[in-house]
């Protein structure tokens, strides 16, 4: 174990899906981590039943010293019926408290990074509460005005700058502000966070071919350049627009630290392509920590005992690191 490794504030997320599942085996798996769930002990309880396994725990309050090797339980109540891969809008209040609640041990100092399991959007939406995603939800929480999502697995990164919107949205949400802010968001979080002094960021163009030269769009010439020339100007080495069709290339990604796409499935893609089940999802730009797992909720597979928690692991070990300082 690391010394003084640091506690991890845990939400497994949607209580239908595989993120109980998977949160109790990080636990099992990974004895070294100080882990502190965030969760209704019931429903761990149930979830270690199915797996066959015990389900030795502490209930934490407020102050209480998290060990590793033994798994810490802040409860939240969870006030519906649960069964595995049976979505229930009734559970959507419980999994947004659980993120409220570690938010707010990450906030107050008693955990120094959130770790967050997979939500199902349709589900809470269903329950009739506005959500888009953990990314803005994080965002609203900490109220800031803009964070960015970025999803990494070694030395790759992408970064988004616009998230979870039909693509029909997407041009009229590609604006200079939003490319720039983004742009400055991710040379900040990678030299704070990552060690990386002056990030190397390429930054994709919209259309194809990034516009050809207007021909295909002037979204590219007209927002994306302007926004980087002005980063430029400040220091931060931004390239671009690049097309995204040759933007992951090996000769191009040797000289990059992080890409930035102009939307969600623009450049997530390739990176789930190149490290599914290893890639980790980090939220830039919050005043906190916050990893997360790559994958969905899988309800076919939720209860079944074979979901794998490699990303989970995968999630914790880069918010350990960020948390120690230690992360290149």
């Amino acid at each position: 174990m690391i010394m003084n490794s640091p506690v991890l504030a845990v939400t497994p997320g949607e209580p239908a899906g595989i993120g109980p599942e998977c949160a109790l085996k990080l636990a099992r798996e990974h004895p070294d981590l100080r882990l502190l769930m965030v969760a209704d002990p019931a429903l761990l309880e149930a979830t270690s039943r199915r797996m066959g396994v015990a389900f030795d725990h502490a209930v934490w309050t407020e102050g209480q010293a998290v060990e590793a090797g033994r798994l810490t339980v802040a409860p939240v109540s969870l006030p519906g019926d649960s069964r595995p891969g049976q979505a229930n809008p009734e559970n959507a209040p419980y999994v947004l408290d659980c993120l409220r609640t570690a938010v707010k041990l990450v906030r107050t100092g008693q955990a120094a990074a959130l770790v967050t399991g997979p939500v199902h959007k349709g589900v809470i939406n269903d329950s009739g509460i506005p959500f888009s995603g953990h990314t803005e939800f994080l965002a609203d929480l900490a109220s800031v005005p803009r964070v960015v999502m970025m999803l990494a697995a070694g030395t790759l990164r992408v970064a988004l700058v616009t998230t979870h919107l039909p693509l029909r949205d997407v041009p009229d949400a590609v604006t200079g502000q939003a490319v720039e802010e983004t742009i400055r968001i991710c040379a900040a979080e990678l030299r704070q966070r990552f060690a990386i002094e002056r990030a190397r960021i390429q930054v994709l163009g919209l259309n194809p071919h990034a516009g050809e030269s207007g021909h295909l769009g002037n979204e590219d010439e007209d927002v994306i350049s302007p926004a980087i020339t002005r980063c430029r100007a400040d220091g931060i080495h931004a390239v671009g627009p690049i097309p995204a069709d040759t933007a992951f290339t090996p000769t191009a990604l040797e000289n990059c630290d992080c890409v930035i796409a102009m939307y969600h499935d623009q450049g997530l893609p390739v990176l789930k392509h190149a490290g599914f089940g290893r890639s980790v999802n980090v939220t830039l730009g919050l005043p906190f920590i916050r990893t997360s797992v790559d994958h969905g909720t899988a309800f076919d597979i939720a209860g079944k005992g074979i979901a794998d928690a490699s990303s989970f692991y995968h999630a914790a070990m880069m918010a350990q690191s960020m948390s120690l300082g230690s992360l290149t």
